[in-house]
């Protein structure tokens, strides 16, 4: 994503005259605190990111606002932040330069939510837990089949846990005996030739 991003040009271009130059200062301002901070558009208005939302300002007929995303989250000893009340953001209405706090100020504010930001995106992944398969036990008449083809017994024992756990389910989900029959013969086909179940989808 770009630094500059051409709508935000146009956005403050059509803006109401008095918010033009305010709408300028903080694009310049929010740039000045880091060439990592880009511009986009979002619900219409103009946006500043990095890993993530950082600051929005928006200009409406009669006044503007300037806002944080993550407000709550900064450190305000002068509580200068404000509960937003839909179009004001984080400092109220704004009509002039200097309903706004001091550079310094916002400057800090910005740093703050970059390291918000930050800190939320080097936040390890949670693992899923995933609680193992219950051990299927093995048919007695497909263990009787196995013991009589001493070749297939000596390969099927070298399998590894996921690929005999293939042929088991696929022996006891059968809805019939003729289908169980079936599919044990065709495992021990199969397995004599060192296939697992699933040979045909592996490359």
């Amino acid at each position: 994503m770009e630094q500059h991003d051409s709508r935000v040009d146009a956005y403050i271009a059509k803006s109401a005259p008095f918010a033009q130059p305010i709408l300028k200062h903080l694009r310049e301002l929010v740039h000045s605190v880091s060439p990592l901070l880009t511009e986009t558009m979002k619900w219409g208005f103009p946006f500043f990111d990095y890993k993530g939302s950082v600051c929005q300002m928006a200009a409406f007929k009669a006044h503007m606002g300037f806002g944080f995303w993550k407000q709550k989250q900064l450190n305000d000893p002068g509580k200068l932040i404000k509960e937003e009340d839909g179009t004001a953001g984080s400092f109220g209405k704004i009509t002039r330069l200097n309903d706004l706090p001091a550079d310094e100020i916002l400057i800090d504010f910005i740093k703050q939510a970059m390291k918000l930001n930050e800190a939320e995106n080097k936040k390890p992944v949670e693992k899923k837990v995933t609680m193992p398969k219950a051990p299927i036990e093995m048919p007695i008449d497909f263990a009787d089949l196995l013991a009589a083809n001493a070749r297939a017994f000596e390969i099927y024992q070298q399998f590894s846990p996921s690929h005999k756990r293939e042929y088991l389910e696929w022996i006891v989900d059968a809805k019939t005996d003729a289908t169980r029959q079936k599919r044990m013969q065709t495992a021990i086909e199969q397995i004599v030739e060192k296939k697992s179940k699933n040979w045909k989808y592996q490359s």
